[in-house]
Order: C-alpha cells, then sequence, then structure tokens
C-alpha cells in the first residue's frame, strides 16, 4: 500500500526555510554508486592507489555526496513532486568511507509567478563544507477553488 503524499505549493515556501539530512558513508555506498554510474576511478575502489595520490587513501565519489543534495530536495524541502531544474556545484574537500555528511538545504529566492525555488546546498562533515552549491527547483502552485 502507498502512503498518500502531500507536496508543499510554491505559495507555501518561505525564505529561510531549511531542511537537514545526515547519511554516513560507507564501503557499499561507494562500490554501489561505482556500479550504477560506471564511475569506477581506483580513488574511489582501490585502496592501494588511493594510498598515493593527494588524497592519502580512498575517497567518495563527489556526485554521491552530491547526490544527498537532490534527495533532500526531493523528501524534505521542497519535498515529493518538486522538479529539479538546475544545480551549481563546489567541490571543497573530500569524502572519506565513515563521513557522516548533513546535508542543509535553505529557501534563498522564491519566484510564484515562475514557479521557481531557489535554495542553497551545503554538505558538512562536522563543520567542515565539503560541497556548496545553489539549486534551482519547479513546484506545482495551489489549485484555485471557485
Amino acid at each position: 500500500m502507498t502512503a498518500t503524499v502531500t507536496a508543499r505549493r510554491i505559495e507555501d515556501m518561505r525564505l529561510g526555510d531549511q531542511a537537514s539530512v545526515t547519511n554516513i558513508v560507507t564501503e557499499r555506498d561507494i562500490e554501489r554508486f561505482a556500479e550504477v554510474s560506471g564511475d569506477t576511478n581506483p580513488v574511489h575502489l582501490d585502496e592501494a592507489y588511493a594510498a598515493g595520490t593527494v588524497f592519502k587513501g580512498r575517497i567518495a565519489h563527489g556526485m554521491l555526496g552530491a547526490s544527498f543534495i537532490s534527495a533532500v530536495l526531493a523528501n524534505r524541502l521542497p519535498g515529493p513532486g518538486t522538479i529539479y531544474l538546475s544545480q551549481s556545484l563546489a567541490f571543497k574537500a573530500p569524502v572519506r568511507i565513515g563521513d557522516e555528511v548533513t546535508t542543509t538545504v535553505t529557501v534563498k529566492d522564491i519566484d510564484v509567478a515562475r514557479r521557481r525555488l531557489t535554495l542553497d546546498t551545503v554538505c558538512a562533515v562536522g563543520e567542515r563544507v565539503v560541497i556548496e552549491g545553489e539549486a534551482v527547483v519547479m513546484l506545482e502552485r495551489r489549485k484555485e477553488t471557485v
């Protein structure tokens, strides 16, 4: 049985609205992401290889961390029914196996007429920002009642 989901509408959003989710990155997450994406760069999968890089060990795919942003947008803020239009990303620091990544999205602009919402997006490990950027999404309007 599928639960009924009530999606937020553009009129429901407020500047400063915020949601966060924390994920612990596991070795299995990295392996599964490599399998799904086809990105088998050894810096993600081979400890001996990664030890010889600037990172001195395996790191998670940057886009694995970025996918946490998509999950917050889809499931928390704005939530179900959100249409992802664009995302800028700056990768600031590596994410490693066992890191707790807290992803926070914050509403920074609302365009009701165009049904667009602009959000700051940040992934952090502790106080260290590992990814930052900006997302633009589209939401539905409330249906007018007569």
